[in-house]
């Protein structure tokens, strides 16, 4: 009778914007229709941002493996691109990373209140198009309401910052009249994302360049920015006043030569903040005349102070999602016997109303008001009859007895409906 929540997600954490971009859907609508026909999931929530896209799905014959081939199909790839890209999520695991993205725990930045607005449009839209029902209604409903009031609490959304925006701080304080400066981010991957956030934040414009021009521009449809061919910056890093460098490349992709060069074509200096790990950077850069050189430790050790004085709120925030993820799983669980309660009440009802119309011919009492106290007293005899077992149903569902669940649905000769 229980029916597994599945979340299955590709995120920031193991795949860069350039690749996120492939999973994405180009019709939320039409996917979520998608995802219930053929993946046979009774409900269905999209949860597409630029950070991540998320499947929250459940059903008794939905599957990771029909969800999977679903997803492929509609983003038009192959199901081998999961391999490595691909998180799942069952029931409590699933619930536990809601509740963390509600309240800001799994964010690039910890605490980032636009993820909390995006999950709220996400059930709204599953609502609307009738793809959820009873189960996500019921999970994204008390895991929004449970984010809030943690926000609220704990403070968590207030004064948080990446090492993204702390660069983006540290070029505003060192360069004058930056929105009138050439601006090069350098890659396409976590920490360049948090870069071109934090520009197009403050009004910046910038140039994006990575290996290739194909990646730079999926980055830039989503994060903004113009993509620039990678050989152009390499032989013209003349044209920039402000580089971010964040890559992976295990060498120096920004050498003593090449900046020496560019100084000479150019009047004014140059700020480079080498965002990578390992650095892409030469250090030797900093003796040149004109060139402030900042790298990833120095931003980072910024950072981290800022972080030094949340980490109390997260420590708090953790405390609440673990008590708050048993209320979850309560009230998940006392889903299952609800199908069981309301059909027992239905049927109980129409009894209850057959034979008070029989009792009623039988005195043959017309008085609506006498009729109206032995309606009442009906209700009030089936009521205090019936609430007590209904109750007990709950509270074994809630405590994952399905035996008695099993046992009532003999008891009373319910069948599940088809769906």
């Amino acid at each position: 009778m229980n029916q597994n929540v599945i979340n299955a997600r590709v995120t920031f954490r193991n795949s860069p914007i350039h690749v996120l971009e492939r999973f994405t859907f180009k019709d939320i609508k039409n996917a979520l229709l998608e995802f219930r026909k053929f993946s046979e999931s009774e409900e269905c929530v999209i949860l597409q941002t630029c950070n991540r896209i998320e499947i929250f799905a459940t059903g008794k014959n939905c599957d990771i493996k029909k969800i999977q081939k679903t997803w492929a199909s509609l983003s038009g790839l192959e199901e081998s691109a999961f391999k490595e890209n691909l998180e799942i999520e069952i029931d409590d695991e699933a619930y536990l990373h809601l509740l963390k993205l509600t309240s800001g725990l799994d964010s690039m930045v910890v605490g980032e209140e636009q993820i909390l607005g995006q999950i709220k449009n996400s059930i709204t839209t599953a609502r609307i198009n009738k793809a959820s029902g009873e189960r996500l209604n019921t999970l994204f409903d008390k895991a929004i309401r449970i984010g809030t009031r943690i926000r609220n609490t704990t403070g968590i959304s207030k004064g948080g910052i990446s090492v993204g925006s702390m660069a983006v701080k540290l070029a505003e304080e060192n360069i004058d009249e930056l929105k009138s400066k050439q601006i090069l981010v350098i890659g396409t991957g976590e920490v360049s994302t948090l870069v071109a956030k934090s520009l197009n934040r403050r009004g910046y414009g910038f140039s994006v360049t990575s290996r290739t021009l194909q990646r730079s521009q999926a980055f830039c449809e989503t994060m903004g920015g113009q993509a620039v061919k990678f050989e152009e910056v390499l032989g013209g890093f003349e044209k920039y006043d402000v580089i971010f460098v964040a890559t992976t490349a295990p060498y120096f992709l920004v050498t003593y030569e090449r900046i020496a060069k560019a100084l000479k074509d150019k009047k004014k200096g140059m700020m480079i903040l080498d965002l990578s790990n390992p650095r892409t950077v030469d250090e030797k850069v900093a003796t040149l005349g004109n060139i402030k050189l900042m790298n990833l430790d120095q931003i980072a050790e910024m950072v981290d102070k800022n972080m030094r004085k949340r980490q109390d709120k997260v420590k708090i925030v953790e405390n609440i999602i673990n008590e708050e993820l048993q209320v979850i799983e309560a009230s998940m669980k006392r889903l299952d016997a609800e199908p069981i309660v309301k059909d027992v009440f239905k049927n109980i009802d129409v009894l209850r109303e057959k034979e008070l119309q029989k009792a009623l011919q039988m005195l043959g009492e017309n008085d609506s008001e006498k009729i109206k106290i032995i309606e009442d007293l009906t209700k009030a005899v089936v009521e205090s009859i019936v609430s007590a077992p209904m109750n007990n149903l709950r509270k074994a569902s809630e405590q994952g007895n399905p035996e008695i669940l099993d046992a009532a649905s003999k008891l009373f000769n319910y069948k599940k409906k088809e769906t």
